[in-house]
Parts: C-alpha cells; structure tokens; sequence
C-alpha cells in the first residue's frame, strides 16, 4: 500500500516532499563536485606535494565513503524508515564536509572526504525512495529525474562560487560553505517532511500510515504486497536479473559521470585553458545534466527509463568522443553538454526504472544496491583519470575511456526490464513474493 497524492492536499504534500528532498540533493551535489572545482588550487596548495595520481587517489575516497554510504543508506531506510535516515546523512555530509576546509594535509583532507562520502551516498537512495512512495507509479520516471537534477546544479553552484571565491579566497570557503544545509534547510526538513505511508505500512504501522494519509490527504494505493523480504531477494527471482543489470549500468554511469566530474576543470588546464574557462567547461556539463533531467523526464514519461536511457548514452558517448577531434570551444561547450545529458540524464532514468520496479519494502534496499555497486565505477574513475595523464596519455586518452563507459552503460540497459514490477502480476513461489 503506497500513499498516492489524488486530492489537492496530497498533491501538496509530494511538491512539498519532492521539493524538501531536491534542496539536500542540491548541497549533496555540490559538497560532492567541489572538490573538481578546487582541484586546481589543491594541486598548487604549498607543502602538500600533490601529484595527478596522488589528486586521483584523494578524489576517489569519497566516493568510496559513498559505496558504503548508499550500502548502509539502503539497509537503514527499509527498516528505520526513509525520514530519519534522511535527516541523519544531511548532518552527517554537511559537517564532515565543512571539517575539510580546517584540513592541515592531504591525509586529514582525506578521511574527512570518506567520512563524508558516507552521508552523500546515503543521502540519494534514501530521498529517492521517499519521493517514489508520494506519487504514483507512472510518475516516477518524472519525480527521480527532476528531483536528482539537483546535483548537477548544486555542481554549477560549485563552479560559479568557484569563479568568484577561488582567485581572492582560495578553495577553503568553498568547503564551509556546505554548513548552510544544517543551518538552513535540515530544520524545515524536521518540521515538514514526513515519513513514507508504504514504509510504515509494510512494517505493520498502519494507524500511523494512516495519519499520514490523513494528514496530507493521500489515499492509499492498491499496489505491492511482499510477504517476505531482505537484502536476499534483490539477488533471487524475480529480482536478480535487474538487480545485476541496474548495477552494472549504474557503475558504468557514474564512471562516466564523476570522471568527468573530478578532472574536467584540470583536463582543460592541460589542455592550454585558463582556470576561468577550464572552470565554465565544468559549469557546461553540470548545466547539460541540468537539461539531461529534463529531457529524462519527458523521455522516461512518455517512452519508459530504460529505452530513453539507452538514447541518452548513446548522446554522452557521442559528445565526448566529438571532444577528440579537437573542437573548438564552441563545440567543446555543447559536446560537454551532451555528455551532461546523457551520464548524469542516464543515472536519472536507471533510479526512476529501480523505484518503479521494486515493492515498496524493497525499494530502499534496491536503490541502495543500485548505488552502492555503481559507486565502484565512481571510486574508479578518479584514480584512472589521474592514472592516465601521470603516465603521459593525454587528455584523449580520459574523454576516450569516459565515453566507452557511457556506451557500455548504454548496452547493459538494452537487456534491462522495460515493464515495470508494478504494472503487470508476477508471483514467485520460492520466494513467497508477490507483485500486483
């Protein structure tokens, strides 16, 4: 049974929630992206002796702070709720990374990286299920997308805050700055978010379920019922297929995406551009993914996630090797937007198609599978960037790499679900679950 918004004051109730959660991934975005935007003045920060393989190595612990964050997120949210678990990653994100602009040394600037990689890649999948579980079905392609369009826009805040205060004020404050989602938003959240009516359902609390629906006028969806549950399901029929090929594509999307994300800005430097400019090409591809959750959410509406993804690799891999014929910057800027749209656009899709596709009681944990694995491609890809120009490959040489992933992202979805769980009867004996 999931709350689903049919009256006016349920329709409120999931702008108020999608718009709650949107805010968090927005600071999610940025606290994540910053560190590409101060990397060039890490790499010049005295006494820290910072190397392209060394930088590679720093940028990819939060990301695998974010492995275990999204892991732990997506247990968390299917048993001690998806409002909690919330709240917990935003304090927990926020400070640790405020803490790096204290930072004496790469070492301390690094395990408050990881630390905080953990709030960030639990903060997603648990806003994700949360925002899945106010609408119905058929909107959820809608909700994921708009919703995690605030990361590449809390990215363009990076690189725009960055235009101003890195050349007066250094990469410090840029850190700090992350404080503003405790003190600002993480209260309103306290007040106006509630807890998901699915949730509390499938854990025996209808009365509470039902204040909720009361309180926001939501009536209650006749939708999945799972008699038995756990992190095993996700890897047993039904649900292994998906849950293998959303990982997979999930990797190969974010390797794509956070690779690019980390070195733009210094591929660009190297590649003859001021700190200005290489810093624009990063705020291109953020503003491209801006417009990838847009087109997303159209294309995942009108067509389904998993079809309008595979479209939307096919453009990032496009625009990326475009940037190998040595375009001028024009062409850079709307190749960089392509590749926005397509990785970032993609991820977008493969959550709207997970939420879609799981039970409610599973949803959580799927999301967080999800994630969690694709995390691997996010831990990857700024150690092989830095890998790369070290050993005297080039700039080509990571625009090349970016692109396959986008295309193998792209291969992985065409033999991923395109119906949803919820939209046609499924019964699995073994498992004792059953999708209506």
């Amino acid at each position: 049974m999931t709350g689903i918004a049919t009256t006016s004051s349920g329709h409120r109730a999931a702008i108020t929630v999608t718009v709650l959660c949107w805010v968090l991934v927005v600071f999610d975005g940025y606290d994540l992206i910053v560190y590409g935007t101060v990397l060039p003045a890490l790499l010049a920060e005295p006494g820290w002796g910072l190397t392209p393989a060394t930088a590679g190595l720093l940028g990819s612990l939060a990301f695998a702070g974010m492995l275990v964050g999204a892991l732990l997120a997506g247990f968390l949210c299917d048993r001690l709720g998806r409002r909690w678990t919330i709240l917990a990653c935003t304090v927990w994100f926020s400070v640790f990374t405020a803490l790096c602009a204290v930072a004496t040394g790469p070492e301390m600037f690094g395990a408050f990286r990881l630390l905080a990689g953990i709030g960030l890649g639990g903060l997603v999948p648990s806003a994700n299920a949360l925002g899945a579980e106010f609408v119905a079905p058929r909107r959820r392609s809608l909700v994921a997308t708009l919703m995690m369009s605030g990361v590449p826009i809390g990215g363009s805040l990076a690189a725009l805050i960055g235009i101003v205060v890195l050349p007066g004020h250094g990469w410090r404050p840029m850190f700090a700055i992350a404080l503003l989602a405790v003190v600002v938003v993480l209260p309103i959240c306290v007040f106006r978010l509630p807890e998901s009516p699915a949730w509390l359902r499938s854990h025996g609390r209808s009365t509470e379920a039902e204040r909720v629906e009361q309180r926001f006028g939501l009536v209650p969806e006749e939708g999945g019922v799972v008699e038995r549950v756990g992190v095993s399901a996700l890897v047993r029929a039904p649900f292994l297929r998906p849950t293998v090929l959303f990982a997979l594509a999930t990797l190969a999307t974010l390797f794509a995406w956070y690779g690019l994300g980390t070195w733009l800005p210094q591929l660009m430097r190297t590649a003859g551009f001021d700190l200005g400019p290489a810093l624009a090409f990063l705020l291109a591809l953020n503003l491209g993914a801006v417009l990838g959750s847009l087109v997303s959410a159209w294309g995942g509406v009108r067509f389904g996630p998993v079809p309008t993804g595979v479209v939307a690799c096919l453009a990032a891999a496009g625009g990326l090797l475009l940037l190998l014929t040595g375009p001028g910057s024009a062409v850079s800027y709307l190749a960089l937007v392509f590749a926005g749209v397509g990785t970032h656009g993609t991820q977008c899709l493969i959550i709207a198609a997970v939420a879609s596709h799981y039970p409610a009681a599973l949803r959580g944990s799927a999301l967080g599978s999800a994630l969690g694995v694709g995390r691997i491609g996010a831990v990857a890809a700024p150690q092989v960037g830095g890998l790369l120009l070290a050993a005297g490959f080039g700039v080509d040489a990571n625009f090349l790499v970016f692109a396959i992933a986008a295309a193998l992202a792209g291969l992985v979805l065409l033999f991923a679900p395109r119906a949803v769980a919820a939209a046609r009867p499924a019964r699995t004996e073994e498992e004792g679950v059953t999708i209506r």
